[in-house]
C-alpha cells in the first residue's frame, strides 16, 4: 500500500526531526502533500493516525494535519502557470498515473492551454513536505 509507506516514512521522518529539535512528545504534525503523489487522503490519514501508532507508540494521540498541494505548472514559452484543472486533453487517467510515477513524463502528455508548448517545469504539488512539528519542548520547522 503506497499510502502506508509513505505514512511510515513521514513518522520516521518526525520523530527524528522532534529528537532532533528537543521534542520529547509529539503532539501535532504537519503534512503537505502534492497532488501529483496521487495518494488517497483518507488512507494516508488513517495509516498516520491508525496504523503507524502500533510501531511506534510515540505517535500515539499524535494529531497529523494533512494539507494537500495542487500540481502547478509553468510554461517556460508564455510564462502562463496552470494546474491539472486547466488541462482540456492531458491524456486521460493513463496519464495521470504517469505523471505521477515519472512526473517527468508530463512533457509527453501535456501542453501549455495558452500556446501549446510542451516546454514547462513543475513548479509546485510534487512531493511530500513535512510542514511542522509541535509538542513538549517547542516547535521545529523541518523539510522532508
Amino acid at each position: 500500500m503506497h499510502e502506508f509507506a509513505l505514512a511510515d516514512a513521514v513518522a520516521r521522518t518526525a520523530l527524528q526531526a522532534a529528537r532532533e529539535a528537543g521534542i520529547e512528545v509529539v503532539e501535532r504534525v504537519t503534512v503537505r502533500v502534492g497532488e501529483l503523489q496521487r495518494i488517497r487522503k483518507d488512507l494516508f490519514e488513517f495509516s498516520l493516525t491508525e496504523v503507524i501508532p502500533t510501531v511506534a507508540p510515540e505517535l500515539a494521540g499524535v494529531d497529523f494535519e494533512v494539507e494537500e498541494e495542487p500540481a502547478l505548472f509553468r510554461c517556460r514559452v508564455c510564462e502562463l502557470e496552470f494546474g491539472l484543472p486547466d488541462l482540456a486533453d492531458a491524456g486521460g487517467e493513463d496519464a495521470a498515473e504517469a505523471i505521477h510515477f515519472v512526473p517527468e513524463l508530463s512533457h509527453a502528455f501535456v501542453r501549455c492551454p495558452d500556446c501549446g508548448s510542451p516546454d514547462f517545469e513543475i513548479a509546485a504539488g510534487r512531493g511530500v513536505t513535512l510542514e511542522s512539528i509541535e509538542g513538549r519542548g517547542g516547535p521545529a520547522e523541518a523539510s522532508g
